[in-house]
């Protein structure tokens, strides 16, 4: 049986940090750790089970935190978000490994909902790639020491065997080239630039990514989004269709390019691409308001005001489906309906009095904005 006080389970996003998680578990293993990360995609059923299972089994929780690792944790489904609850709830010796770049600004903290507010209080090294190997023997000889308040669970009899599978599993992947781990870097810079406007800094960014590492699926997604800034829509829609080539069912790409469509103008590939999105992922509000401004555009507006409908189900107090419903029965003709959504959300926000804000916020295209200011007008 592993000495519990050397058990460590590694958390970590794999979109934006798999190569640097690898090297962390390579290091670990070879000072005698008994690590588990999981290096497959989560499935549903016995398998969530077993990760959650892993992290009652270990004393330390190894948290590792890059620009845009939190992305996405404001999802109750988020499986990071699920990993890093489960063991604040069982007290485990949370460690977060802060790779450079990374910060608790407030951009981070927006996504802290709920008991993930508390992650900022836990300590942990920052990491950065040229100072790796001290990075990793302050973790082992500082912060792996530290004990853990919470019972250790032993792992279940039955997946014992699996668990040691995917343990050599992980053991046997060869160390990350200084290509791939450089690749990480760029891709870390290119998040850092587009969250701080520089557009055009980020698809430079991303661009030396993709060179170094041209498997890399999320830096096309992220390029893609940055270059939509810029106004290259047909760079991005290319970035996406890249994307996808590598992951057919990558819903942000679906999600991103039906809006690169709709800016564009070419409104039924954009509808496609929700179609797309709604089938791998059928509770996702944000599709549904989208697309319900994609059916106003080409004026299905009974399409439109289900697809609204069905957005502020999902997500009772979301302005942008409100909005969608506000301006869709103004055009059905039911006027004092769409003049009550509105003044609410004035009454909120006043800046929805003024059209251009509208445009802006909203980032709606024309036919959409004329409806808002004919809305307007008749208040």
């Amino acid at each position: 049986m592993a000495d519990q006080e050397k058990t460590v389970f590694i958390s970590y996003r794999r979109s934006v940090s798999s190569y640097i998680a690898r090297a962390i578990f390579l290091d670990l293993h070879a000072h005698g750790y008994d690590v588990f990360m999981d290096v497959e995609s989560i499935d549903s059923g016995t398998f969530d089970t077993m990760i959650l299972n892993q992290i009652a089994a270990r004393a330390h929780f190894v948290l590792i935190l890059t620009p845009g690792t939190l992305e996405r944790c404001n999802d109750p489904d988020d499986w990071l978000r699920r990993e890093i609850e489960y063991a604040i709830d069982l007290q485990r010796n949370i460690v977060p490994i802060m790779v450079e770049g990374f910060q608790f600004d407030s951009s981070a903290r927006a996504y802290l909902t709920g008991s993930l507010s508390e992650l900022p209080r836990y300590n942990g090294p920052k990491l950065y790639h040229e100072y790796f190997d001290a990075a990793m023997e302050k973790l082992r000889t500082r912060f792996l020491k530290q004990p853990t308040q919470g019972e250790i669970i032993p792992t279940p009899r039955r997946e014992e065997a699996e668990v040691q599978r995917k343990i050599e599993e992980a053991a046997t992947q060869l160390a990350p080239t200084e290509e791939e781990l450089t690749a990480e870097q760029y891709f870390r810079q290119g998040y850092i630039c587009f969250e701080s406007g520089d557009f055009e800094g980020a698809v430079v960014n991303y661009s030396h990514a993709i060179r170094l590492n041209p498997q890399v699926i999320s830096a096309y997604n992220n390029r893609g989004l940055a270059r939509i800034k810029t106004g290259d829509l047909d760079g991005a829609i290319a970035d996406y269709n890249l994307a996808l080539r590598f992951d057919p069912g990558y819903v942000s790409a679906y999600f991103n390019r039906a809006s690169a469509w709709y800016h564009r103008g070419d409104y039924h590939d954009a509808i496609t691409d929700y179609n797309h999105v709604l089938q791998l992922k059928s509770g996702y509000p944000e599709a549904y308001s989208n697309r319900g401004e994609v059916f106003f555009a080409l004026q299905e507006y009974e399409s439109a005001l289900a697809d609204f409908q069905k957005a502020y189900e999902l997500k009772p107090g979301f302005n942008f489906a409100l909005a969608g419903l506000a301006i869709t029965y103004h055009a059905l003709g039911e006027i004092e309906i769409a003049q009550r959504l509105w003044d609410t959300l004035a009454t909120i926000n006043p800046q929805y009095r003024n059209p251009e804000w509208v445009q802006r916020e909203l980032n709606w295209v024309e036919p959409l904005v004329d409806e808002v200011r004919r809305l307007i007008a008749s208040l």
